[in-house]
C-alpha cells in the first residue's frame, strides 16, 4: 500500500513530536504543575498567534484550488477568531484580564519569528506551501490532546484546554485538512511536495519553541519593557 504524503510528512517530524511530549510545559498540563503565571503567558501569547494563524488560514482560502477547499478554510479562519478566542477568554476573565490587556500585549521573540514566517508564506506562496505550513499547528495540536486526554488533568482550565483540542469535532477539522493535503500533493513533482516538506519541519519546530518560550519565560533581551 503506497504510503500517504502525510504520513511521510509526520515521521519526517517525530523527533520534534517527542520533544513536545516530553516537554514540562505538556507534561506539566497533565500533572496540574505547570505554574500559571508560564500557562498566561502562552496564553496571551497564543492569542497574538492566533490572529496570524486566522489570517494565514483566510490566504489559503483565498488560493484553495477548490470551492470546498475556500470554503473550509474560511471557515476554519472565522472558528480561530471566534471558537478558540472563546477558550482564551474564559482564562482572560479568571485573570481579571480585559480584551485590551491581552492584544496591546507585546508579541514576544517566538511569536512574532513564526507569525512572521506563516503570513510570508500565506501571502507569498502557492497553495500547497500554505498548506504544509499551517498544517502543523492543527495535527499537532490534536496529537497532544489525545495523548493528555488519556490522563486528563487535575487542573479544571488544563482539562479545559485539553477537552478542546481532543473533541472529536476538532479530530474532524484535522482530518480534512491532512485529507486536502494528500489530495493536493498527489500531483505535484518531489521538488514541489519538498517545499511542502519544509514549511511543515520548520512550523513544527515553532510549535516546540513555542511552548519551549513560555516554559523558559521569554522576554525580549534588549529594549524598553
Amino acid at each position: 500500500m503506497t504510503t500517504r504524503f502525510t504520513q511521510q510528512l509526520w515521521h519526517d517530524i517525530e523527533p520534534i513530536w517527542s520533544a513536545i511530549q516530553a516537554h514540562p510545559f505538556l507534561t506539566g498540563l497533565t500533572d496540574g504543575s505547570l505554574p500559571e503565571d508560564i500557562f498566561r503567558q502562552y496564553a496571551v501569547q497564543d492569542a497574538l498567534y492566533l490572529q496570524a494563524y486566522a489570517r494565514s488560514l483566510a490566504a489559503a482560502s483565498s488560493k484553495a484550488t477548490k470551492d470546498e477547499w475556500c470554503e473550509m478554510f474560511a471557515d476554519h479562519a472565522r472558528g480561530i477568531l471566534v471558537d478558540e478566542r472563546a477558550l482564551h477568554a474564559s482564562f482572560f476573565g479568571k485573570w481579571g484580564m480585559t480584551p485590551e490587556d491581552v492584544y496591546n500585549t507585546e508579541a514576544l521573540p517566538t511569536t512574532e519569528a513564526y507569525n512572521s514566517y506563516l503570513l510570508r508564506v500565506a501571502y507569498g506562496h502557492p497553495f500547497e506551501e500554505i498548506l504544509g505550513a499551517i498544517l502543523p499547528c492543527y495535527w499537532i495540536y490534536w496529537e497532544a490532546g489525545k495523548v493528555l486526554g488519556q490522563n486528563g488533568s487535575p487542573n479544571p482550565d488544563f482539562q479545559q484546554w485539553i477537552d478542546t483540542y481532543s473533541a472529536d469535532e476538532f479530530a474532524d477539522v484535522v482530518q480534512s485538512v491532512i485529507d486536502c493535503t494528500d489530495e493536493v500533493a498527489a500531483n505535484l513533482p518531489d521538488e514541489r511536495k519538498a517545499l511542502i516538506r519544509k514549511h511543515f519541519i520548520t512550523t513544527s519546530r515553532y510549535e516546540y519553541l513555542f511552548f519551549d518560550a513560555a516554559w523558559q519565560k521569554e522576554s525580549w533581551a534588549v529594549g524598553p519593557r
